[in-house]
């Protein structure tokens, strides 16, 4: 007990723990939102885009969060809009767009230099250099998803599954999209330090996947995809002290674990059950 309770003795890793669990759980909730709506490498490529921001943000001296923020918030717009319009898919718009913003982050760095040391934190993670106010921006942002999908859940649900109908029902499903593409933008820009730019993704995609095999509940598998999330982040940040790797790894690879657990456990019928919630809802 002794040997496990060891790293919280630490500031830095009491830090680090908090905000790899909220950065979990935070994810596991959006994500589920976007991992129904058929846009899992959104989140992959909006990390990306987000990278192109903050290098801008830092070159321009413009607020990082704020300037980082904007310019994912207006990378994941596009990308809506585009998609909207059906003549490309949202996997190729996501493509275009956000690795187009990547490219131009690493030129503006190319061209004038680092902005800083916290570039490689970005691209990598650095969760055990977090610092309060770090922690506190977490606890934000995961306060105001979770209060965005409390007050709208049902138009949330709606433009989810059949935005179509939503729209002629009286949905305002232009403006819900763009409610979850600027709460998404939040949740990769308040990560990304945490997990780094190449791991964002997996845990915006692997808790909400996890949850679906599990139930065909849309609001069960929205808890089940926070706890998850949660149990991820605090599990594999643990883990990591003790195994002695980077702690953004060992958490998408607790998820990773999970995943195949409850994949040998359901089997069949759990991929039959992430196929019919749609149809369960409907």
């Amino acid at each position: 007990m002794d040997a496990f309770l060891e790293p919280f003795q630490f500031a830095f890793f009491r830090n680090g723990l908090v905000v790899a669990t909220l950065a979990g759980a935070l994810c596991g909730l959006v994500g589920t939102y976007v991992v129904l709506k058929g846009m899992s490498y959104i989140g992959h490529g909006l990390s990306h885009a987000i990278f192109g921001g903050f290098a801008a943000s830092a070159l321009l001296g413009v607020n990082l969060f704020l300037g980082a923020g904007l310019w994912g918030f207006v990378s994941a717009l596009m990308i809506g809009g585009v998609t909207r319009r059906r003549a490309i898919g949202s996997d190729a718009a996501i493509g275009v767009i956000t690795t187009a913003s990547f490219a131009l982050g690493l030129a503006l760095i190319k061209v004038f230099g680092s902005a800083g040391k916290n570039a490689d934190s970005y691209l990598f993670g650095n969760v055990l250099g977090v610092d309060r106010a770090q922690v506190v921006l977490v606890s934000i942002v995961a306060l105001l998803a979770a209060a965005v999908v409390f007050f709208a859940y049902r138009p949330l649900l709606f433009s989810t599954f059949d935005p179509e109908v939503a729209d002629v029902s009286g949905v305002r499903t232009a403006r819900i999209d763009a409610l979850l593409m600027l709460v998404l933008a939040a949740t990769i820009l308040a990560t990304m330090n945490v997990l780094g730019v190449t791991l964002v993704a997996a845990t915006l995609v692997i808790p909400p996947v996890v949850a679906r095999m599990l139930t065909n509940s849309f609001s069960r598998m929205l808890v089940l995809s926070t706890v998850i999330g949660t149990f991820s982040g605090f599990t594999g940040m643990v883990a990591s002290y003790h195994l002695d790797i980077a702690p953004g790894p060992t958490i998408v690879l607790t998820g990773s674990a999970l995943f195949a657990l409850v994949f040998l456990a359901t089997g069949v019928q759990g991929l039959r059950r992430t196929g019919g919630l749609a149809a369960d809802l409907a």
